[in-house]
Parts: structure tokens; C-alpha cells; sequence
């Protein structure tokens, strides 16, 4: 028998989770922890964060009416945006031609590379003409003026402070009078009040940096903001945090070499996939005006598994040397280790190699290397690493004189690249006589293409470049030859 109504409990409603779970990577929300990311994949980056209390309501249940937007068509006359020069021409280049005003500029490296170095130099340089303040959220004031003398920067007109609350900085730039240049380090150890969860989450990152940004745009500060990056040397956080800034620059570098390269893969203000190279001494980052002469100055004569590959980092040419290491192989499976460039092209070269020119050259142990710590990412490399390839292979170096660059198709047929001549004037400068490169397009009018500054090797498929190593390779046809 069933009880009395009366004496039946009320039903309680179930209490909402007043937790979630965030992933560090993608910024996706979980109700409860797992291991892996069902959005993005990742594995280990859900983080407990306190939840919001409520879903916005909408527009419609404000009662407020918004304000009519005004359109303007696409002729018209802009001012030309004014620059702030650092009068370090290598950050400068790499910036477009300097710091635009009321512009958020991120930059990221690994721990150590030197970003704080690289910024402070910037800002002392920066604070001859410009109101700067620098704002440490990683280190107190004393280590940030023991590295300015260091420097010998301790007589910069800089404005210094350790802070890491987001309030605080903001009322302090959201004055009638703001500085001119405001450099936050680093944007994961700044945090909102208003949020419970832990400073360098996603939802403090996002926060923070909106709120910075959204104030210098306002009072016309440029911002740089330093963020830290993942072990695969990708900016931490999820990638709202490069939509929202004007420019994304990565520091890179390998920890051996002295060499940092600033490389712009982000900017609203300039090109994109511009390069600035550095040289890391006892006073600080030293810029360095000619990288091709500096890359290539340890380079050894007439050794075979070498080739000067010519390419383009953005608008400027640079020269490089490619190293190769081609050697017997043990039972199993062969080794592959790859410094500079990317693995799978060198899996594709390795196999139009073995496919169209018929060299046996799977089975044994490689290894391949870009000097100096660059890192290359156009196709153009492509006949620089099968020379450097073959060369070590058949024991037979590349002439000391020669650069080669072109890109290779599946079918064996080496592709024209862009900035021919450019490649062409630097390698001359530098003294080069010869290059070996793709067969060029006659001129569209039916004339002759203009005359290279440098004797040339033009080659049209890939085996009219075994030719060049006679101990390696099947017979193949000669390369045209055109002479300056």
C-alpha cells in the first residue's frame, strides 16, 4: 500500500555543476575531467575553472535599441599610419617598418631565447622619443635593472613596475596622458579579478589581453605583449589569442647556436613571413645586417653532402648551406633525422629520387641539416637538398661556387619558384659564379628573359642533375647551360 500523500518529500531540484572543465589548447568546456580533449585531441589540458552563473539574455529582451551603422564605400584618402622606430632595423623590418600606434604586437619564443632581452632594448631605444613603461609580471624591479645593466641600458628613460592585476594596470594606461609604449610580461601571468580561475588558463589569458588591448586602441599606446609557447613552439592558449592582437612574432633559435631569428607570421601593418636575424653576445641581441654572409661563414670547401641553398625569407634573399649525411644503414628500419626543414618533403624528395632518377637511396641512414639554426619552409629548398643528397651519396661536392634552389615535382620536373633574380643579385654579391635552377619562362612578348648576373645551369627535370655527381646516377641529359 502506497503511503499517504501528505507525507511524501517534495521533490528538490538537482543544484548545476558550479564547476566546468576548460581545455587549455582549444578552449572547449567539459562538465566533468577526462583525460583527453574530445574537441581538439589533446591529451592532460583540462583545467577546473568556476562557471558562469547564467547565459547572457538577448539582445531582444534588453528593451535598448542599438545605434545605426554608418557605411562609406572603398575609394577614398587615409592619412599614412605614423611609425614609432625603434632604430633597431632588424625588429623595425620585421614589424613592417616600425610600431603603428594603438596596435597590440605578440610576441612568442622558448624560455630563455631572449624575448625579455630583445624587448627591453627595443623600449630603452624606444623611450628617447617616446613615453614608455614596462610592466614585469614574471620578475621583480630589481632583476629587470640588473639586466638593463647588463646592457648598459640603465640611463633609458623607462618607467618600470611589477604588477600582474589587470585592474590595476589598466587604471593606470586609461589616463588623460597614457604612455606611448607599453611592454606587458607576460600576458599568462596577468589575471582578472572578476574570474575564479587561475592566471594562464584560457579564460584569464582571453580576458586579460582583451581588456589590455581594448584600452590601448583606445588611448592610441602601442602594446606588446610577451606569451609564453607550448614544447611543439606554438603560442600556449587557444588561438583567439592571435586573432585579437595586429601582430604575431615568433623569437626563434636553437639553444647551440648564437643566431636568433624574429619571424613575423602574423601582421596587419606590414608583409607577413618576414625574418629579422639577431646575434646573441655578452651585450644583449646585436643585429645583424647581411645573414647570408653570417650563415655561411663556417662553411668548408669541397666537401661532398653540401650544396648554398638561395631563398627568400619574406622580402629579403638569404643564403644558406644544406648538409647532408647519407651513410650505410643497419638491419631494420633506416634512420631519418631532420634539422631545419620538413620531414615529410624530405620523404617525398628521397622518393622521386629513387621513382624517377633511379637512385638506390631508401635504405640507408640520413641525416640533413640547415646551417645556422634557420629554419627553412619554402618549396624552393627542394633541389638544394637532393644535391646536397646525391653529393654525399656519390662522394662528389657540389662546385664551391654554386647555389641551387628549385622546387620538384612528383613526376621528376623541377618547377620554377618566384624572386629568381633577387636569389640570382644576392648570390652574386656574395661572389658566387654559377647557379643551378629551374629552366626559366621566356619572356611573355616571345623575347629572351633578362640576363642572369651569374652563369646558370637551368634544368628542367631532376635527373639533369645527376650529370653533376658522375660517380652516382644512370646516364641522363645534359643540362642547358645559358652564359651571361
Amino acid at each position: 500500500m502506497y503511503p499517504p500523500s501528505d507525507t511524501r518529500r517534495p521533490r528538490t531540484p538537482l543544484a548545476r555543476p558550479t564547476t566546468r572543465y576548460v581545455c587549455q589548447s582549444c578552449g572547449a568546456a567539459h562538465p566533468k575531467w577526462a583525460g583527453r580533449c574530445d574537441a581538439c585531441g589533446a591529451w592532460n589540458t583540462l583545467v577546473e575553472e568556476a562557471a558562469t552563473e547564467g547565459t547572457p539574455a538577448g539582445l531582444g529582451k534588453s528593451g535598448a535599441k542599438g545605434r545605426r551603422i554608418e557605411f562609406v564605400g572603398l575609394e577614398g584618402s587615409s592619412a599614412p599610419l605614423p611609425r614609432r622606430l625603434t632604430r633597431i632595423a632588424e625588429f623595425d623590418r620585421v614589424c613592417g617598418g616600425g610600431l603603428v600606434p594603438a596596435s597590440a604586437v605578440l610576441i612568442g619564443g622558448d624560455p630563455g631565447i631572449g624575448k625579455s632581452t630583445l624587448l627591453l632594448q627595443a623600449t630603452c631605444r624606444l623611450a628617447d622619443a617616446s613615453r614608455c613603461v614596462y610592466v614585469s609580471g614574471e620578475e621583480a624591479v630589481d632583476q629587470v635593472r640588473l639586466r638593463a645593466a647588463r646592457l648598459g641600458l640603465s640611463k633609458a628613460r623607462v618607467e618600470l613596475a611589477a604588477a600582474t592585476s589587470v585592474r590595476d594596470i589598466v587604471a593606470t594606461l586609461d589616463v588623460a596622458d597614457p604612455p606611448d609604449v607599453a611592454v606587458i610580461d607576460s600576458i599568462q601571468t596577468m589575471w582578472v579579478d572578476t574570474l575564479d580561475s587561475a592566471p594562464g588558463t584560457v579564460a584569464q589569458v582571453r580576458a586579460a589581453a582583451s581588456e589590455l588591448i581594448r584600452v590601448a586602441k583606445r588611448r592610441g599606446t602601442t602594446l606588446l605583449l610577451v606569451g609564453h609557447v607550448t614544447k611543439e613552439g606554438t603560442l600556449a592558449g587557444p588561438r583567439v589569442l592571435e586573432h585579437m592582437v595586429d601582430t604575431v612574432l615568433y623569437f626563434e633559435g636553437e639553444r647551440g647556436h648564437q643566431f636568433r631569428i624574429l619571424r613575423a607570421v602574423k601582421n596587419r601593418f606590414g608583409p607577413t613571413d618576414e625574418i629579422g636575424v639577431f646575434e646573441m653576445t655578452d651585450g644583449g641581441l646585436s643585429e645583424v645586417p647581411n645573414p647570408s654572409e653570417l650563415f655561411l661563414a663556417d662553411r668548408q670547401g669541397d666537401v661532398s653532402g653540401t650544396a648554398v641553398f638561395a631563398g627568400i625569407e619574406g622580402t629579403r634573399p638569404v643564403l644558406v648551406e644544406v648538409q647532408a649525411l647519407v651513410s650505410p644503414s643497419p638491419p631494420g628500419t633506416p634512420r631519418r633525422a631532420v634539422i631545419g626543414w620538413d620531414s615529410g618533403r624530405l620523404a617525398m624528395v628521397l622518393a622521386v629520387l629513387e621513382a624517377r632518377c633511379g637512385i638506390q637511396i631508401g635504405a640507408n641512414d640520413i641525416y640533413l641539416n640547415v646551417a645556422g639554426g634557420l629554419r627553412v619552409t619554402e618549396p624552393a629548398a627542394d633541389l638544394a637538398v637532393a644535391a646536397a643528397l646525391v653529393s654525399s651519396l656519390s662522394g662528389t661536392p657540389m662546385p664551391r661556387d654554386a647555389v641551387v634552389f628549385g622546387e620538384i615535382g612528383l613526376s621528376g620536373e623541377v618547377r620554377p619558384v618566384g624572386q629568381t633574380d633577387a636569389r640570382l643579385k644576392e648570390a652574386a654579391k656574395l661572389g658566387f659564379a654559377s647557379a643551378v635552377m629551374p629552366s626559366r619562362r621566356p619572356a611573355r612578348a616571345g623575347g629572351k628573359p633578362p640576363e642572369a648576373p651569374l652563369r646558370t645551369v637551368e634544368l628542367s627535370r631532376l635527373d639533369e642533375l645527376m650529370p653533376l655527381f658522375p660517380a652516382e646516377g644512370p646516364p641522363a641529359r645534359r643540362p642547358r647551360t645559358a652564359a651571361s
